[in-house]
């Protein structure tokens, strides 16, 4: 194999073992969660919230969605009461992820040369090694479509060397004057860095969807029945993937307060990008809880999954990311809305997954068990293109 083809061939194992993040978009995919324990929800308020974080009081809200444009993986829906954490007000920023790094020295995965042992993994048994030298840190880009191409993820993901949260288009790009957006290609184990760091961790996805919903505990979107217009959230305006009018101001991520916050003055949760959970990604989770609890009528904060099965990609263990991306648009996905669920290997990084994390309260404060901080940090599979868009 020549030089120049071993180089295709490892930016197809990462694209292609991965190949599948948008793609299931347009399939029935299904997720779950785990969650870092199992604590009674705080039901008050304790004092004055942490800078930059709002408290998310306990509810009740139907867990999941029935509405035309849901999947499979969002059904059954079932009765959830979840709550009793404080919730970042926004989505992790450039400006913030800088202080984590320039305090830890951190490197996130997107920096970092691919592992081939975890790639072979995911390949047939005894394709050959390339050259260590084609090995080379990156993360995934989307672009237009060439007109005339086969619509399909591959033709508007691509692997670009050198792409990662300080170059998010590769580089020559840089997000100079961006400190107020998103930070982008962060895969799970960069996303618990930070949060660690931080003191906070990442939610679950009852919790994700309890803080997303605010105080639409019914709704279709966070802002209520009506489909969404412009003025709403930052997702796919025109033809996807071909035009975008950018009639809501973006072509890509935007200032993480430019759109309207939910109910609970919490910015983001609907477009702009996805965000990581703790949990993991299990098909057929919601069935599962329902089947494993015949007798519950509402589950308490419930725990995702113990491991990940992905129907679509049943090899690839996965994490579950939620609210859906500047890409998402009504005939591809729809994951702007609450109760949508996407999964992606833990080192998938791409330029529209981010996070926010929360916080629970101190003991003294709610008076209740507290889960700990994370869930430990496991072996990373290769990156996965199945169902994120």
């Amino acid at each position: 194999m020549s030089r120049t083809g071993q180089r295709r061939f490892v930016r197809r194992a990462r694209l292609g073992i991965a190949a599948t993040i948008l793609s299931a978009c347009t399939m029935t995919a299904f997720p779950d969660s785990v969650r870092p324990g199992n604590a009674t929800p705080v039901s008050t308020a304790p004092t004055q919230p942490p800078n930059g974080m709002v408290w998310v009081p306990v509810a009740e809200f139907s867990m999941g969605s029935d509405h035309p444009l849901a999947r499979r993986n969002e059904q059954p829906v079932h009765r959830v009461r979840a709550g009793g954490f404080f919730a970042d007000i926004t989505e992790v920023t450039n400006a913030q992820f800088r202080a984590f790094v320039e305090a830890t020295g951190y490197t996130t995965v997107a920096e970092r040369a691919p592992d081939w042992e975890e790639m072979k993994k995911q390949l047939p048994p005894g394709t050959p090694k390339p050259p260590d030298e084609v090995f080379v840190p990156g993360s995934l880009v989307f672009y237009l479509p060439e007109p005339g191409v086969p619509l399909n993820p591959g033709t508007w993901w691509h692997w670009v060397t050198g792409a990662d949260w300080r170059h998010p288009e590769g580089p020559g790009s840089s997000i100079e004057g961006k400190d107020d957006h998103p930070v982008v290609h962060i895969a799970w184990d960069d996303a618990n860095a930070y949060a660690d760091w931080a003191g906070k961790r990442l939610p679950t996805e009852a919790e994700w969807e309890r803080l997303a919903r605010g105080d639409a505990t019914e709704s279709p979107y966070v802002w209520g029945e009506r489909d969404p217009e412009p003025t709403d959230a930052n997702i796919w305006q025109g033809e996807f993937p071909v035009t975008n009018t950018e009639a809501d101001g973006y072509l890509k991520s935007n200032p993480v307060r430019a759109f309207p916050p939910n109910s609970l003055g919490l910015y983001g949760v609907a477009g702009n990008v996805w965000e990581w959970t703790s949990d993991w990604f299990a098909s057929n989770a919601y069935a599962e809880r329902i089947r494993s609890h015949p007798e519950t009528d509402v589950f308490e904060s419930p725990p995702g999954p113990e491991t990940s099965w992905d129907a679509n990609d049943p090899l690839a263990p996965k994490r579950t990311i939620r609210g859906g991306s500047f890409l998402c648009h009504v005939s591809y996905c729809s994951s702007y809305r609450p109760s949508a669920r996407m999964a992606t290997t833990p080192d998938t990084a791409a330029e529209h997954i981010g996070f926010r994390c929360v916080m629970d309260p101190s003991p003294v404060e709610s008076d209740q068990p507290q889960p700990p901080v994370r869930t430990p940090t496991e072996d990373r599979p290769h990156p996965s293109f199945q169902d994120i868009d």
